[in-house]
């Protein structure tokens, strides 16, 4: 078999009876916040910030209804097996975080295909090797893609490599956690001591590896990749996509020079209200030059392509000190509350409805177990925007993406 038919067949879960003609009945699995939840002594003060709260699930179901589909919620806990063969649901609409372990975010992707129920964006290879960074980062390298020097820490007392003792300043934080856990102003590293003292405080506090790299000094950006090499064939919007089948949005750049965690995004910066005091500031598209944009959407895509990621992810990617890009981490489980989370801002910026994301992102999902038909061919590109919203177009209030674009400037 060669690569491109064995590509294929990676994209393909496991299928059993003929699935049902839209419209679906969707269930929407996640984790939830719980504002009085009281947390173990010993866990980390962060514990479950990754986690969605009500409204972002109220609001993808309300996207998923307004195409005839009939959504239940069902919480992403250990009564989760139990649930699924209750409800029986169409597809699964996933963005479970998982309870825990160093595969967390696989462990619901992993039970459905056990049980043969449909779902969204990636699979579980994937979804368990991009929560662990180190791993991402090796993969990467492997391919060529350019990384900052990095190391894993299993233990405090494991000797720091030579390419590492001559870049301090350090960055560390948990090797498996996402969404800014275990990152704020103490990550940063400057001596072989606070080293030492920040490496011991991650592996105690969450029971993993730390990961310590080179920090990166230059500016911070963020870019959302939709699709896959056939997205075009199943799409609801088949313009979107590019030739590849893929559809880079609009570079968001992180100004964290007025953010409550200066220099970092972290948990703390990335939960202030957008336009707050001590939020970030929030520039997309970026005012960035064609060259460094072109760079910043190749590395985007190839780090998605290359983890084999599934129809959405969102790639981190920060300058050097020379001012090249290596990509720090990918998300193949972004966050989706409309006009706040960062694909959503990318989403709307490129003129995409939060109602057709998720739409979009379901079908995509429902195309690979056989439940839409492909059509013939693909439709002419999208123009995508080229001045940045803040700039000399003015957002208009009345719109979905003004709610929290309002606050989106441009430096």
């Amino acid at each position: 078999m060669n690569s491109t038919m064995q590509d294929k067949e990676n994209e393909k879960p496991p299928s059993s009876t003929p699935r049902p003609s839209p419209p679906w009945r969707v269930a929407v699995l996640a984790n939830i916040k719980e504002h009085d939840r009281e947390l173990p002594p010993d866990a980390p003060p962060d514990t479950g910030a990754d986690y969605d709260y009500i409204e972002t699930i109220d609001h993808i179901r309300g996207a998923i209804e307004t195409d005839g589909h009939q959504t239940i919620f069902i919480q992403a806990d250990r009564n989760l097996p139990f649930a699924l063969q209750e409800s029986r649901p169409d597809i699964c609409f996933n963005i479970a975080e998982g309870l825990g372990g160093d595969a967390r975010e696989a462990l619901t992707p992993a039970l459905l295909e056990l049980l043969q129920i449909p779902y969204t964006g990636s699979r579980v290879l994937t979804n368990a090797i991009s929560l662990d960074k180190t791993l991402t980062k090796r993969i990467w390298r492997d391919r060529r893609l350019p990384v900052a020097p990095f190391q894993e820490f299993t233990f405090n007392d494991e000797p720091l490599r030579p390419e590492l003792i001559r870049h301090f300043p350090l960055f560390v934080k948990p090797a498996r956690e996402g969404t800014g856990m275990g990152v704020d102003t103490r990550a940063i590293v400057n001596n072989e001591t606070e080293l030492r003292e920040r490496v011991e405080y991650i592996i105690r506090m969450y029971n993993q590896p730390a990961l310590v790299e080179v920090f990166l000094p230059g500016r911070e950006f963020t870019v959302g990749v939709l699709g896959r090499r056939d997205a075009a064939l199943y799409s609801r919007h088949p313009e979107w996509y590019e030739k590849d089948g893929s559809l880079r949005l609009p570079v968001l750049e992180l100004d964290n020079s007025r953010s409550v965690t200066p220099s970092i995004y972290g948990l703390e910066a990335k939960a202030q209200s957008i336009g707050s005091e001590g939020a970030p500031g929030y520039l997309c598209p970026a005012p960035t030059d064609p060259e460094l944009t072109r760079k910043l959407h190749h590395l985007a895509w190839r780090a998605h392509v290359v983890l084999g990621a599934l129809d959405v992810s969102r790639t981190d990617i920060r300058l050097d000190a020379e001012g090249q890009p290596p990509p720090t981490e990918i998300y193949t489980l972004p966050g989706l509350t409309p006009d706040y989370s960062d694909l959503c801002l990318q989403t709307n910026a490129h003129g995409i409805s939060y109602t057709d994301l998720i739409l979009e992102i379901l079908y995509l999902g429902a195309s690979r177990w056989g439940m839409i038909e492909p059509r013939q061919a693909p439709s002419a590109p999208l123009k995508k925007r080229t001045e940045p919203l803040g700039g000399s177009e003015k957002a208009d209030p009345g719109k979905p993406e003004a709610l929290k674009l309002a606050a989106v400037t441009t430096g």
